[in-house]
């Protein structure tokens, strides 16, 4: 494996062959799923079924009891019971043959998941490959925001943090390639990586030591019994209604039979043969139960099973899916829906709308300010271009930055050439809460490149450059910071993301240039400034619409 970020060349495909002989595919082996009569009588476990099931076995008996008691009845007592049988059957196999459908849905996403794919270099060569491909000794590219994919050993990283509260509960952990021998023997040490964290700074370059079940992530797996036993506020109130109708059907029953016994005694029957008094309270105890039946709703577990079977057909045929069927009640009941707007909302097909110099000036393809551009967006970026011969290539990384390569490409500029003729020092990655990204450059002079929010990046400026015949120019930057706050306020009403670019020259043996993840010194030159828009998916006007007029 060549060494340098850029010279990685990973594994060869007859490597990758024998690795995955070796240690296996990255995938979690499965939970062993429940069998369909299991899952089936889970369904019983509802209180109104329960209650049912009761109805069920005290209508059987007072039907049996008319049956064998009143002449010529024949079947017609036992028709309360099938009605009863057949609202619990429907209402189970409704909802037992939806969240069957659902769940063959969830695995399918499961394994869609597994394709997720992730920057991988093999061959020499950078490429996509499949989450369940990867193998033990691949070499992976990571940036922020992505989900580490397999465990790793940090190769090299800049500024590298991971989100570990999955595994270890600590939500910010900073990583490094290089750490001391004795901190290597801690349990998760900090040059190491994991399965299931995220990055949420910086980028790295990280070889793979654990796939599939034998990352930390798969340990616990399988070490841990998986449910999502969540109970819906629609089975709450079921519940709830469940215990009143029975406390009622149950008191009303008491009533009648303590009704009866009254009656019995005022009416003097004490001295009755046992069978007479044995018969009268039989049928006392035959009509409480008449009355607590009759008191039981039977078609509401039924219509409630329809209904929610119906929402939830409705939200897969959106490729909306439920997993479990009393959860599309809790749906019905949204009030504010929070939504990504990149690949969301929009297309997630970045370009550059407009390049603008900071006098304003719109850059052409034979603007003077070019070359520092181009040096700003090639070396002040992570992202790459996939080259498939295609007049778009697909981006690999940060689709922002994507934008900018793709606009270098357009002018015939060829970034990764830039990159391999300039040696990078330090430098701080994009975030949140920085706003901006910067590179120190090391050559004959060293300089420092920072990339962000206009604003951001406006803060660190003393000057602006500018083009006249004569060339380029450096003018105040409060000469032109109102105009570019006005140009970027109207750009940003139009849903375009906004960036400037600005430089400095850093004078032999200056201090630090970077403190506590953030730049140190400010006198930056104000580059230029972009705006870049995303179109929006045809669909989303109208379906903005529906859901307004839904109240």
């Amino acid at each position: 494996m060549e060494k340098g970020r850029k010279g990685y060349s990973g594994l060869s495909l007859p490597q990758v062959e024998e690795s995955r002989a070796k240690y296996g595919r990255n995938v979690l082996t499965p939970p062993k799923s429940s069998s369909a009569w299991r899952m089936y009588l889970e369904k019983f476990r509802d209180p109104m079924i329960v209650v049912l099931l009761v109805a069920l076995v005290l209508s059987f008996l007072v039907s049996a009891y008319e049956s064998f008691t009143v002449a010529g009845s024949g079947v017609e007592p036992f028709f309360e019971p099938l009605g009863i049988l057949f609202a619990v059957l429907l209402s189970t196999i409704v909802a037992f043959l939806f969240e069957q459908k659902a769940a063959k849905e969830f695995n399918v996403l499961n394994q869609v998941n597994d394709e997720t794919e992730y920057k991988v270099f093999r061959e020499g060569h950078l490429q996509e490959v499949a989450k369940s491909d990867i193998v033990v000794g691949d070499v992976l590219l990571i940036e922020s925001g992505e989900e580490l994919p397999a465990d790793g050993k940090i190769v090299e990283s800049t500024s590298l943090q991971v989100n570990e509260s999955t595994l270890t509960g600590e939500p910010i952990a900073s990583k490094y390639a290089e750490i001391p021998k004795d901190a290597e023997e801690t349990p998760y040490p900090a040059n190491m990586v994991y399965r299931g964290t995220t990055v949420t700074d910086g980028h790295a370059v990280v070889r793979v030591t654990s796939v599939g079940d034998a990352t930390e992530a798969g340990k616990v797996y399988r070490g841990v019994t998986m449910t999502d036993e969540v109970t819906t506020p629609l089975q709450v109130q079921l519940g709830r209604f469940a215990k009143l109708i029975s406390y009622f059907g149950y008191m009303v029953a008491f009533l009648i039979v303590v009704g009866r016994i009254f009656i019995f005694l005022h009416e003097g029957r004490q001295n009755e043969d046992w069978l007479s008094i044995a018969e009268y309270f039989l049928n006392a105890f035959m009509l409480a139960v008449a009355v607590l039946v009759v008191s039981i709703p039977e078609g509401l577990p039924m219509s409630v099973s329809l209904s929610l079977a119906y929402s939830m057909r409705s939200m897969m045929k959106t490729n909306n899916l439920v997993r479990k069927m009393h959860a599309t009640e809790t749906m019905g009941a949204t009030t504010v829906i929070c939504t990504d707007k990149t690949g969301t909302l929009t297309q997630n097909q970045m370009r550059v709308y407009k390049m603008l110099a900071a006098d304003g000036v719109e850059i052409d393809h034979a603007h003077p300010l070019l070359p520092i551009l181009y040096r700003s967006i090639a070396l002040n970026t992570t992202a790459n271009l996939r080259d498939d011969g295609s007049e778009s290539p697909k981006v690999l990384g940060n689709p922002t930055e994507g934008a900018l390569l793709l606009w270098m490409r357009g002018c015939g500029q060829d970034y990764v050439a830039l990159r391999g003729e300039s040696e990078i020092g330090e430098q701080l990655t994009f975030s949140t809460e920085r706003k901006y990204m910067a590179t120190c450059v090391r050559g004959a002079t060293c300089e420092l490149l920072l990339k962000g929010a206009p604003e951001v990046v406006m803060s660190f400026c003393d000057w602006a450059l500018s083009a006249n015949a004569e060339g380029i120019i450096r003018i105040p930057i409060a000469t032109v910071q109102g105009e570019m706050r006005e140009r970027l306020e109207g750009f940003q009403s139009q849903g375009m993301r906004t960036l400037a670019f600005a430089v400095r020259e850093v004078a032999p043996g200056e201090g630090p240039l970077f403190v506590e993840g953030c730049v140190a010194v400010g006198g930056y030159t104000l580059v230029a400034l972009v705006a870049i828009n995303d179109p929006v998916r045809p669909d989303v006007p109208a379906a903005i619409q529906e859901v307004r007029n839904a109240g």
